[in-house]
């Protein structure tokens, strides 16, 4: 998980950084663990992958 995402976000990571937030998605998920804390970490990831979609205009692949 990135720990600072900013509005001075540099593009030029985003490739990088895109499938490294993909990957912990997806290991969380495949836990099949739905506590609170792993729940949160799930819409963290969800939320940045999402702002690097946006600030970079990227469109999101499935």
């Amino acid at each position: 998980m990135l720990d600072n995402l900013e509005s001075q976000y540099d593009c030029s990571n985003a490739g990088e950084d895109l499938h490294q937030l993909k990957q912990e998605l997806a290991a969380l998920r495949g836990q099949g663990s739905e506590d609170a804390e792993t729940q949160e970490r799930i819409n963290r990831l969800e939320n940045q992958i999402s702002f690097i979609h946006n600030k970079c205009g990227i469109q999101p692949r499935g």
